[in-house]
C-alpha cells in the first residue's frame, strides 16, 4: 500500500467529466485553488461528454435564422413545460433551473461557447419531433446544434483551460483516486476521503483495475458532486424503474461505461443529501449491440430520419405519433406494453443510406474529425456513412435481403420465435406503400415525412425522397433489431440556481453542490419527465458554470 496522502484546496470537484471541469474551469479562472478527483485515469478526462454526438439545445440561433427557422425564448419555454410536465412538490427548483436554462440557451450560451473556440455544424437537426399538439411534448422546430468535432469538440476548451490552471498551479488533478466517503465538520461538508487505486491504462471507456494501493484524504471549503448517473448499473436502473414505463427490461445493453454506477450518488446521499425525481430516467429504443465494443454490453443509438417502418416484437406498426425521431419515452412505453423488450425496424437501402446516423462521437469520424470532404460525402456517397455500413456488415441485429418473405423469416431466426407474420407485416407495409403515390394522405407517417422535407436541413441530408418499401429499385430491405439503451438519469440532487445541494430536512447543506448527471442536469431534475434533446451537454455547462462561480465566490 502507497500509504495515507493528505491536501488542502478551496474547492473539490469529484468527476473529471464535462461538468466538472467547467466547475473547476470557473473556479481556477476566479484565482482559486481547485483538485479535481477521479477515479479514472487520465485517459478518461472528459467523461460521457467525450463520446457524445455533440449536440446542443440552443434557441434562435443564427445557425437556425439562416435555415429560415423561426425561433423564440417563448416558444422553447412552450415546448420544454409540455415535455417537462411537471406535477410535483418536488419539481420547485427543477423548473426554476428550466426557465433559467432555456434563458440561457436562448442568450449567452453560443457566444460565451464560440468565445472559447468551439464552432457549430451549420445544419440544424430536429430532434424529438413530438407529433402531439402544441403544448405536448417535443420541439416546435429545429434546435439540435451538433457541435463542429462532436464530443471531443464540447470538451476540448475546458480541458485545455483546466490544463492551463494545472500548469498555473491553481489546479490539480488527482486521477485514479476513488471518493469513499464526504468528510463533515459542524454540519459544513468540508473534504472527501477514499482509496488510491493502482495505475491502469486501460483504454478509454474500458474497464479499470479497482486494486488499492493507498488512501487520500482532501480538504476543503466546498466540494462539488460532479459523478454522473446510473447508466451502466443495470440493477440500478432496474431498481429505479418507474412503473409508469411497465416492467423493466430483461435485456438492456448499454450507452455508459461501466464505472457509471451511481456510486457517489449513494455515498452523497448517505450524508444527507436529498435525492428527488429518482424515477425519472432517460433510455433510448433504437440501441443496437456494438460489433465491436469498448465497455461491457456497449451499445449505440441510431438517430434516424423520419421514414422507417416501426414495428413492435409481434409485428405491430408502433401508432401515431411514435415515428422514429418522435418521442422516445412514449416508444418505450409502448413497447414495454407489448410485454417485449424489443422492436424492429423495416426500412430500405435509400433511407439507411439518408437517413442513419449513429450517436457517438467514435461513430462519426467526419465530423469528430473536422473533416469537411468527408462530411460531404454523406450526401453524395452511393451508400451510407462507413460506419453505418459497418453495422449492416457486422451488427449482430441487421439482416438484409432481397425480398420480404426472406427479411421476415430472418427476423424471427433472430428473434428465436415466430411472433412476425408475413402476411400481416406485408400488408402493413403495401398499405403504408399505396399512401406515398400522392403528396397528400392519410397517413401519419408519411404526413410527418413531407413536413420533415419542408425544412431545408432535413431535406438535404436527414430525409430520404419518399418511396415505396418494396420498390426493387430502393432494395434491397433492412431489417434492425432495436434494444432498450441505457443512457440518462433524469432525477438527481435537489440544488438551487447556484447548485448548493439541499439536505432532507429542506435546509441548504453547507459546502456540499452538485453538477450535472449527479443533480438531474440541475436542481435535481431540470427535465421534468422527457427531454428536448442536445440538453443533457448544456446541462453539464449550466450546472458546471453556476456552481463553480457560486463555489469561488462562496469560499471567499
Amino acid at each position: 500500500m502507497a500509504g495515507h496522502s493528505t491536501e488542502q484546496a478551496d474547492v473539490i470537484v469529484v468527476g473529471g467529466g464535462l461538468s466538472g471541469l467547467v466547475a473547476a474551469t470557473e473556479i481556477a479562472d476566479a484565482g482559486k485553488r481547485v483538485i479535481v478527483v477521479d477515479q479514472e485515469g487520465e485517459q478518461s478526462l472528459g467523461g460521457q461528454a467525450f463520446w457524445s454526438f455533440g449536440g446542443l439545445f440552443l434557441v434562435n440561433s443564427p445557425e437556425q435564422r439562416r435555415l429560415g427557422i423561426k425561433d423564440s425564448f417563448d416558444l422553447a419555454m412552450q415546448d420544454w413545460l409540455g415535455a417537462a410536465g411537471f406535477d410535483r412538490d418536488e419539481d420547485f427548483w427543477p423548473r426554476q433551473w428550466a426557465e433559467a436554462y432555456v434563458a440561457f440557451a436562448a442568450g449567452e450560451k453560443r457566444a460565451w461557447l464560440r468565445a472559447m473556440g468551439h464552432r457549430i455544424f451549420p445544419v440544424v437537426g430536429w430532434a424529438e419531433r413530438g407529433g402531439y399538439d402544441a403544448m405536448g411534448h417535443g420541439n416546435s422546430v429545429p434546435r439540435f446544434h451538433v457541435t463542429w468535432g462532436t464530443g471531443p469538440g464540447i470538451v476540448e476548451p475546458f480541458e485545455r483551460r483546466a490544463r492551463d490552471a494545472a500548469k498555473s498551479g491553481r489546479l490539480i488533478f488527482r486521477f485514479r483516486h476513488r471518493v469513499d466517503a464526504l468528510s463533515i465538520t459542524n454540519s459544513t461538508v468540508d473534504g472527501v476521503s477514499g482509496a488510491i487505486l493502482a495505475p491502469d491504462n486501460v483504454e478509454r471507456g474500458k474497464s479499470s483495475s479497482r486494486t488499492v494501493v493507498g488512501e487520500f484524504a482532501l480538504k476543503a471549503q466546498a466540494v462539488i458532486v460532479a459523478s454522473g448517473g446510473i447508466g451502466g448499473n443495470h440493477d440500478l436502473v432496474r431498481a429505479n424503474w418507474p412503473q409508469r414505463l411497465g416492467e423493466p427490461p430483461k435485456f438492456m445493453i448499454s450507452g455508459v461505461p461501466e464505472h457509471v454506477d451511481g456510486r457517489m450518488i449513494g455515498i452523497t446521499e448517505k450524508s444527507g443529501a436529498r435525492l428527488i425525481n429518482r424515477d425519472r430516467m432517460w433510455h433510448y429504443v433504437e440501441g443496437i449491440q456494438n460489433w465491436s465494443p469498448i465497455w461491457p454490453r456497449h451499445g449505440i443509438r441510431i438517430l434516424p430520419g423520419p421514414s422507417s417502418m416501426w414495428f413492435d416484437a409481434t409485428g405491430t406498426r408502433l401508432p401515431a405519433p411514435l415515428f422514429p425521431g418522435s418521442d422516445t419515452l412514449g416508444q418505450l412505453k409502448y413497447i414495454m406494453s407489448t410485454g417485449y423488450d424489443y422492436s424492429w425496424f423495416i426500412l430500405t437501402q435509400a433511407i439507411i443510406k439518408k437517413e442513419f446516423a449513429l450517436s457517438g462521437s467514435e461513430q462519426n469520424p467526419d465530423l469528430t474529425g473536422k473533416s469537411w470532404r468527408m462530411t460531404l460525402r454523406r450526401a453524395t456517397n452511393k451508400g451510407a456513412p462507413a460506419p453505418v455500413e459497418a453495422f449492416k456488415s457486422h451488427g449482430v441485429d441487421f439482416i438484409v435481403r432481397d425480398n420480404i418473405e426472406d427479411l421476415v423469416a430472418a427476423m424471427n431466426k433472430l428473434a428465436d420465435n415466430d411472433l412476425l407474420k408475413l402476411d400481416e407485416i406485408r400488408m402493413q407495409i403495401e398499405a403504408r406503400d399505396r399512401e406515398i403515390a400522392n403528396p397528400y394522405v392519410k397517413d401519419a407517417q408519411v404526413m410527418n415525412i413531407h413536413n420533415a422535407r419542408r425544412y431545408i436541413g432535413d431535406k438535404l441530408i436527414r430525409t430520404a425522397s419518399p418511396h415505396r418499401i418494396l420498390d426493387p429499385a430502393q432494395g434491397p430491405l433492412i431489417a434492425v433489431k432495436l434494444n432498450i439503451l441505457t443512457r440518462k438519469t433524469l432525477g438527481g440532487f435537489e440544488t438551487d440556481l447556484d447548485s448548493r445541494v439541499f439536505g432532507a430536512e429542506g435546509s441548504v447543506i453547507p459546502g456540499l453542490y452538485a453538477v450535472g448527471e449527479a443533480a438531474g442536469f440541475g436542481g435535481g431534475g431540470v427535465h421534468g419527465y422527457r427531454s428536448l434533446e442536445g440538453t443533457f451537454l448544456g446541462g453539464c455547462l449550466f450546472s458546471g458554470r453556476n456552481a463553480g462561480r457560486a463555489a469561488a465566490k462562496a469560499v471567499g
